[in-house]
């Protein structure tokens, strides 16, 4: 596992105050989906719980595993009493039961691609739903995106994480559903996409990019360089797209 897989735990508090939480919309999606009652789910890299208490909310029964004790700590502050914990890395994971549904929120990039599908398959039962989602927080705004990006480039070129496989980001379907669709193990393959508008002051917008892992493994010095020049061409507020690309496949039945 990468050293920006494991950079978050230091600024768990922040990752949960700075990120944008999951609609509804999503919940219903993958119901619907699914097309009957999920009783059980499994996240991966379950973070501060953000999709945690999506499902768990609406009587899923969450098992929320992720690799960092610091995340979890604080997944434990928010969610409820009916979720399980699991200090995981999802190649850790052994299969003592299979779920209904198997999902990642913004972190199935970051599981190790040898056998991803294959070990995704054992943890669900025959006909159970695999689901991940996410999508980058990007500046509506042209000019500004232009100026952050003009103050972020002495110390970064990106933020942003490029498709694990290498698809093209005008390809028609995007990953990881490139992946499944290649996958012995899954059918049924969907992709859509919630549009999602979020406003934030300046400075907690500059809270949400310290929790992003291309910043959080730059040297200090240059992290706070660059934060502070980013600050320097923020207005006072900024707009912001936050699209959810989401992915749902079934699992294929055994024999």
């Amino acid at each position: 596992m990468s050293g920006r897989a494991v950079s978050f735990g230091v600024v768990a508090e922040s990752y949960e105050r700075f990120r944008p939480g999951y609609p509804e919309e999503l919940f219903d999606m993958v119901i619907a989906y699914a097309d009957r009652p999920v009783r059980t789910a499994l996240e991966i890299g379950a973070g501060t719980g953000k999709a945690t208490r999506l499902f768990a909310q609406r009587g899923v029964q969450v098992t929320a595993t992720d690799p960092d004790g610091a995340m979890l700590a604080e997944l434990r502050k928010h969610v409820p009493a009916n979720v399980t914990t699991v200090h995981a890395a999802f190649e850790d994971l052994r299969p003592s039961q299979r779920y209904g549904l198997v999902y990642a929120a913004a972190a199935l990039h970051w599981v190790n691609p040898a056998d991803r599908w294959s070990r995704m398959a054992s943890l669900l039962e025959p006909d159970g739903v695999f689901a991940s989602w996410g999508g980058p927080l990007r500046l509506a705004d042209p000019a500004v995106e232009e100026a952050v990006r003009a103050a972020r480039a002495p110390f970064l070129e990106s933020d942003e994480i490029p498709s694990p496989d290498g698809t093209s980001p005008d390809h028609e379907m995007q990953w990881p559903g490139t992946e499944l669709q290649r996958s012995e193990w899954f059918t049924g393959v969907q992709q859509s996409v919630i549009e999602r508008r979020v406003t934030m002051s300046a400075r907690d917008y500059l809270g949400h990019i310290s929790t992003i892992s291309a910043y959080r493994v730059l040297p200090t010095a240059q992290r706070e360089r660059a934060f502070s020049g980013i600050m320097q061409v923020l207005p006072d507020s900024v707009e912001l797209s936050a699209d959810l690309t989401v992915h749902l496949a079934r699992r294929r039945r055994e024999g």
